[in-house]
C-alpha cells in the first residue's frame, strides 16, 4: 500500500456518537496499556465501513449518498445496530468528509466481505479496544492484510 495513503488512513480523525456526547479518535495513537481509559465506545467491538468513493474515485455527492443508503439497508436487513460516524482530515485547510457507519457486532470476515463489494480501499475493524485497517482492495495490497493501529483520542 502507498505509504502517503496508508498515513493518511492512520490519521483520519473520526467522531464516534455517545450518549455523552462525540468522542473523536484516530488510528494513529501509542499502544494503549490500560484500555479502561478510552473511551467505552473504542473498548467495543465494531466495523467502520462506508461506500463513499470506491477505490478513491470521487463520485457526484447524490451517487455516493445513494450507495451509502443502500449500505446501511443491506446492514439493517442483516440485523446489524449501525450508527452514524465520520471521518475527516485534521488539517485545518483539509476539507475532505466522508461519511461512515459504525457497525456493531459484525465479524471481521463479513466486515472484509461488505469492504470488498462496495469496492473501498480499506475498512475499519476494532476488537478488544485495538482498531485494524484491513485492506479489502486488491488493486491496493493483498486483501486481508492488515494494519494494527491504536486510539489517540482527540479533543
Amino acid at each position: 500500500m502507498d505509504p502517503t495513503l496508508l498515513r493518511s488512513y492512520f490519521a483520519t480523525v473520526y467522531e464516534f456518537p455517545t450518549e455523552n456526547g462525540i468522542v473523536r479518535a484516530s488510528l494513529d495513537g501509542e499502544l494503549v496499556k490500560d484500555v479502561s481509559t478510552l473511551p467505552e465506545i473504542l473498548r467495543r467491538d465494531f466495523a467502520l465501513l462506508t461506500a463513499y468513493n470506491p477505490r478513491s474515485m470521487l463520485l457526484p455527492r447524490r451517487v455516493n449518498e445513494s450507495r451509502h443508503q443502500v449500505l446501511r439497508d443491506l446492514l439493517v436487513f442483516g440485523g446489524y445496530r449501525v450508527e452514524h460516524c465520520i471521518g475527516y482530515d485534521e488539517d485545518p485547510d483539509g476539507v475532505w468528509r466522508e461519511p461512515a457507519w459504525l457497525v456493531h457486532g459484525i465479524s471481521r470476515e463479513e466486515s472484509i466481505h461488505i469492504g470488498r463489494t462496495f469496492r473501498q480501499n480499506t475498512i475499519v475493524y476494532c476488537t478488544g479496544a485495538r482498531p485494524e485497517l484491513i485492506v479489502t482492495d486488491a488493486t491496493c495490497d493483498d486483501i486481508g492484510r492488515t494494519f494494527q493501529g491504536n486510539w489517540r483520542v482527540r479533543q
